[in-house]
């Protein structure tokens, strides 16, 4: 099989690479890989094996059709994870936002679709849904994005259905809680707090800390992706739940203690806008049509999490502290 990945530099996108190329992610016939990453400020050309032969890199961008039209004849299929992602700079930048993740999505679709190249899978987040006090969100759960960033990814969930609905496209669109292991860019939740800490900084709680998430650890989302790839139904769509739900504030004392520091070390900051309250997912329907679970207990990858960002200084220093001209 031949795979168009897209932002495979990006955190999940690269473990995704590696996970097909490791064989942990089983392939019939083998796989050979291409990424196609922008290489902004969260894709690193390092998070990638350095020398693999069935591994193609390609920098660029998903709203460029031209370069689309030509990358794409030959391949299989695309699994399309390239995403503008954070939040908080959503707050600043929605149109960059718009841009890569609506507009980017029906580009990359369409040269999809002119290519001959039938099968699509979206890889989305439960921030679509918004905001629950109980229970879980089903896929039928109507969307109700708070932040930029949630809203332009809901738009492209609808853009990608409705490149099945209208031109009949082989395409599955899969929704995930919040991510976390190694690789991941220090902006986010866990990647930032490990690294302050490691430096001896302070680490800047939101609020009172109240917000809940389900976590699920980036190997569990790459294998709950690489089904719904093999065997996800034409236009459905599939959350990946099943995740540890935590408060934000819990998460960080498990921080504190894994990374030998104390609360003396949390500095509480004004509370985000707009900041969705709770996340959880239902994911009964991925499991029973295809046999997904979660496989790693979060204590254990969580602790693994904090020792591979101790383990590689170098990796997360120059993600923290970017160069001008890096490449």
């Amino acid at each position: 099989m031949r795979l168009l990945v897209t932002g495979g530099a990006g955190f999940i996108g690269s473990r995704y690479v590696r996970a097909l190329l490791e064989g942990s992610l089983a392939v019939t016939g083998g796989v050979r890989v291409t990424v196609l990453d922008k290489l902004t400020y969260a894709g690193h050309r390092a998070s990638l094996p350095d020398r693999d032969p069935r591994l193609d890199f390609v920098r660029g961008d998903i709203c460029d059709l031209p370069l689309l039209l030509d990358l794409l004849p030959g391949h299989d299929a695309v699994v399309h994870f390239a995403a503008e992602s954070h939040v908080d700079r959503a707050l600043e930048a929605a149109p960059d936002f718009v841009r890569t993740n609506a507009y980017g999505t029906q580009v990359l679709l369409d040269a999809c679709r002119h290519s001959g190249v039938e099968r699509f899978v979206h890889v989305s987040t439960d921030e679509v849904y918004g905001s629950i006090d109980e229970g879980a969100w089903t896929e039928e759960w109507p969307l109700a994005p708070n932040s930029p960033y949630a809203a332009s990814k809901a738009a492209s969930d609808l853009i990608a259905l409705a490149a099945h609905r209208t031109h009949g496209m082989d395409v599955s669109v899969t929704r995930c809680s919040n991510n976390y292991g190694p690789y991941q860019h220090p902006e986010k939740l866990i990647p930032l707090f490990v690294t302050n800490l490691l430096e001896g900084q302070p680490v800047p709680l939101y609020g009172d800390g109240s917000n809940r998430r389900e976590w699920t650890h980036v190997d569990d989302h790459c294998a709950a992706v690489h089904l719904v790839l093999g065997r996800g139904r034409a236009g459905e769509i599939y959350n990946v739940g099943g995740g540890t739900e935590l408060t934000n504030a819990a998460v960080t004392e498990r921080l504190l203690e894994l990374c030998g520091a104390d609360a003396r070390m949390v500095r509480k900051v004004a509370d985000r806008k707009g900041h969705d309250l709770r996340y959880a997912l239902d994911g009964r329907k991925l499991h029973d049509e295809l046999g997904y679970a979660p496989r790693i207990p979060f204590e254990e990858g969580l602790a693994a999490t904090v020792g591979w960002y101790r383990d590689n200084p170098d990796w997360w220093k120059s993600a923290k502290y970017p160069k001008e001209g890096r490449s």
